[in-house]
């Protein structure tokens, strides 16, 4: 594998998904297993679950115990930091978080906060403080914005200085599939994603991306080759990307990160084998 193949990783926004079994997961599988049988075929996952809860140490053990060297869990700071108002005073929460998921090792990728929608440009300083305190040095951080000032200059280039200046990497949220039709395909979604302007900026040397695809798979052809063209422009550059696919019916999410791997390998891009693909060849050769 070569250094600019290793810097690509591909994945959902969770791991344990029961409608999953038959397509992502053999039939048969159970659901103490679908960790392992996860990060057997796709290389990261967003993993939104401690968004909601910190896991003690005996569990985060078993993530590590469970997945293989190279997998990589980019893992949200609980909301108890990052929704509860100002971001300095939470950093000792942060540290402490950080500190539990060292157990992970080498399976630990970059954390990121995702800020709410109420966080907004008027609150500058407060970032810049929280990000002065991240132990960079120790973990790379990653954020997600979701006011509406952040995607208007001149708070745009101020939040953007700000992130290159502390090397934080901006995850870029891609939710034009979901919003350019006529229908809603969240209609049935418990937790809607916001209409956000694309603003396809590198502010570090990663970059996460949360692609919001629509149900339809087709639907999202021509934004997935925008994502090739910039996800081989990055590579090329050096960064690493991590690219996490979303799907309003969580059943397609894994056909996403199927399509948006096999355009990036059609495209010639140099990102490593899908090891989903690995084992369904393995699976149609064993029932010859």
């Amino acid at each position: 594998m070569t250094e600019q193949a290793s810097s690509f990783y591909i994945g959902c926004a969770v791991w344990a998904y029961r409608d999953w079994v038959g397509d992502l997961f053999p039939l048969g599988s159970r659901t103490q297993d679908f960790l392992a049988l996860y990060s057997r075929r796709l290389t990261a996952v967003e993993g939104n679950t401690t968004f909601y809860s910190t896991p003690d140490a005996a569990t985060v053990q078993r993530w590590h115990d469970e997945t293989p060297p190279g997998f990589q869990f980019c893992l949200k700071l609980p909301r108890t930091i990052t929704h509860g108002g100002l971001l300095a005073p939470q950093l000792p929460a942060a540290i402490a978080f950080l500190d539990r998921m060292q157990l992970l090792g080498d399976r630990l990728g970059p954390c990121f906060a995702q800020l709410p929608p109420s966080y907004g440009s008027q609150y500058l300083s407060d970032l810049a403080d929280f990000l002065q305190g991240w132990p960079h040095d120790r973990l790379p951080l990653c954020l997600e914005v979701r006011h509406m000032d952040w995607f208007r200059d001149p708070h745009t280039q101020r939040l953007n200085d700000l992130l290159r200046s502390h090397h934080v990497g901006r995850v870029l949220l891609d939710t034009r599939a979901i919003y350019d039709g006529d229908d809603d395909p969240q209609l049935h979604s418990q937790r809607k994603k916001p209409p956000v302007p694309l603003q396809p900026v590198v502010t570090s040397d990663r970059v996460i991306i949360r692609y919001i695809s629509h149900p339809e798979l087709d639907r999202n052809r021509d934004y997935l080759a925008e994502w090739v063209q910039h996800i081989s422009h990055w590579l090329q550059a050096g960064q690493q990307v991590y690219f996490f696919a979303h799907c309003p019916i969580e059943a397609r999410s894994p056909r996403i990160v199927k399509l948006i791997q096999h355009g990036l390998e059609r495209s010639g891009v140099a990102v490593p084998p899908l090891p989903w693909d690995h084992v369904q060849q393995t699976q149609q050769l064993s029932l010859f």
